[in-house]
């Protein structure tokens, strides 16, 4: 095949997964360009952060955690986390030399010849690249998740998802439903209230706030829910979904103030607004979707890793139906500090791979 080139791991995505990935293989002994590669799709460093809303600033980040190697020291906690972080991973890929290339859209994995993988791209000069190990570092921006409601065709007014929110501003004078009990629906909520004519926030199921400390023991049961999902090949919900809400100062206010006042889900969309079936009906002009996202795995589906759950069966990171394949930042290492750990657990049993040694169960 024309502009195939060898590598022993290819590294898909440069978010916090994927840049933990390949320091751990720079540190044990990988180079850059001849024996690893990083393929990211986007136009910059920062992974999914650039393409955060301005108002997010970094001070209001929930969980941020260093690369290995390097801490974020001095952020300016009034700044976009969008400008922060992306200048962050920026200066990481060139203090550990990582030369990530960019962008690069990763079109499909496939079984090649000798059991080594074709990662075929949408670069003609990168073409395809036949690799003895793959860790997929490809996280969930790219699949924002649309639920469907009847109606929802007819609806007037705009509807949009978290992925393509510009922050306040854009809604001044407007009434906004916002759809969604996780993290970003109660920012939204909540920077929305000061601008929006009228806000109502609907969700499936009542949210769950955290009134306690989030301690070790809290992180490492939330974890080993979600691990047992991807175990049994069920897709994985995120750990915060897992966790609740942290009750702290900022949600009490909105709470007293009548800001974060959930309401049951609607069971349709009007041309006008939404309705329920005891009659109730919100008029609006802005449906804001604050449902989160599915994993970005697409372009693996011809190694037939999904089990018949819909998810992938994983193991630590490694893809129990393929061990040269390695999940990283999927299900319980969503976390920016699982991603560094799971980063950490993917170079090692790769390395065992590639030595033929047994890698662990």
């Amino acid at each position: 095949m024309n502009n195939t080139r060898e590598v022993d791991v290819v590294v898909i995505g440069a978010g916090q997964a994927g840049l933990a990935g390949a320091y751990h293989l720079r540190r044990t002994g990988f180079e850059p360009e001849r024996d690893f590669v990083v393929l990211d799709h986007a136009p910059a460093p920062g992974g999914a952060w650039q393409f955060r809303w301005p108002s997010l600033t970094y001070g209001k980040v929930h969980g941020m955690h260093a690369l290995p190697g390097m801490e974020l020291t001095d952020a300016d906690p009034a700044r976009p986390s969008a400008e922060v972080i992306a200048e962050y991973f920026a200066a990481y890929e060139r203090a550990f030399d990582l030369r990530v290339r960019r962008p690069v859209d990763v079109k499909a994995v496939r079984e090649g010849v000798d059991g080594r993988l074709l990662v075929e791209t949408s670069d003609g000069s990168d073409g395809t690249w036949s690799t003895r190990a793959l860790i997929n570092a490809t996280g969930t921006w790219d699949r924002p998740f649309w639920p469907r409601y009847p109606g929802q065709e007819t609806f007037r007014g705009r509807q949009l998802h978290t992925a393509q929110y510009p922050g306040p501003e854009e809604f001044a004078g407007l009434r906004v439903v916002v759809v969604g009990g996780g993290a970003s629906g109660t920012q939204h909520l909540m920077e929305l209230a000061p601008y929006a004519a009228a806000t109502t926030w609907v969700t499936r199921r009542p949210p769950v706030f955290r009134d306690e400390p989030f301690t070790e023991d809290v992180g490492r049961a939330a974890v080993a829910l979600v691990e047992e999902r991807v175990r049994q090949g069920l897709p994985p919900k995120s750990v915060v979904s897992v966790t609740g809400l942290p009750l702290n100062d900022a949600i009490r206010q909105a709470i007293a103030d009548g800001v974060l006042d959930r309401q049951p889900m609607f069971d349709r969309i009007t041309p006008d607004g939404v309705a329920w079936d005891d009659g109730r009906h919100v008029d609006a002009d802005v449906i804001l979707w604050a449902t989160g996202f599915r994993a970005a795995i697409d372009h693996l589906s011809p190694l037939k890793l999904r089990e018949p759950g819909g998810g992938i069966r994983v193991e630590g990171t490694r893809a129990v139906a393929d061990p040269r394949v390695h999940l990283v930042g999927y299900g319980p290492s969503a976390s920016t500090i699982g991603a560094n750990r799971a980063g950490r657990a993917a170079v090692r049993d790769i390395r065992r791979l590639l030595a033929g040694e047994p890698v662990a169960a």
